[in-house]
């Protein structure tokens, strides 16, 4: 029996050291996407670079360039440079003859061959957008994307590990959280100051 109770012990001290790991892991993960986020709101300028086209050719062209005028397909142009312009424009292709061939049933767009033989879309369901709903669902996909570390070319430590890109707010919380709990180790008088014991000639000196 003895052996039983050290088994039964050990596998409680197991499951308890699981736990924790399990809960330190989910706590890394949540400060690292609170610092992403964080990260993303001083940087706003993460959301124009123009090889984030990339990421996703076709959400990109429905969402972004179907609504550009001219001269901003022209500033856009001059931004990439010719070498980058031929490379969105190749990745474009190729993703819309995938998605002609393979469609995704979870994609929100459908394509079809014209009679020309020219790949059309057209959204699934027929709800009118604005150019600004279009790009904040834009920037919402790109901000999910980076959340869960899906930009394979940027630098994640330099953001998860940086002490710099914590929540200011969420920093003021815990120190409060600090304070107070050193303030719980002295006993007051209820009108925030100590409490000096007296007795019935004076400060009891024990």
């Amino acid at each position: 029996m003895p052996r039983a109770d050290a088994s039964a012990d050990e596998s409680i001290d197991e499951s308890r050291h699981a736990d924790a790991g399990g809960r330190e892991e989910r706590s890394r993960r949540l400060k690292a996407k609170n610092r992403r986020k964080r990260y993303l709101d001083l940087h706003p300028e993460y959301f124009e670079d123009p090889s984030l086209e990339l990421a996703d050719p076709l959400l990109y062209d429905r969402l972004i360039r179907r609504f550009q005028t001219a001269a901003e397909r022209q500033a856009e142009g001059q931004r990439k440079g010719f070498s980058g312009h031929m490379a969105t424009d190749l990745w474009r292709v190729e993703a819309k003859r995938d998605a002609l061939t393979r469609p995704d049933p979870a994609s929100l767009f459908t394509y079809t061959r014209g009679p020309h033989g020219e790949i059309r879309e057209a959204d699934k369901d027929d709800v009118a957008m604005s150019k600004e709903d279009a790009r904040a669902w834009w920037r919402d996909e790109m901000t999910q994307r980076f959340l869960r570390g899906g930009d394979v070319d940027f630098d994640y430590v330099k953001v998860d590990t940086a002490d710099r890109y914590d929540d200011p707010e969420e920093e003021r919380d815990l120190q409060d959280a600090y304070f107070d709990s050193m303030a719980s180790d002295f006993d007051t008088d209820g009108e925030g100051k100590e409490k000096v014991l007296t007795g019935q000639t004076g400060i009891q000196d024990y």
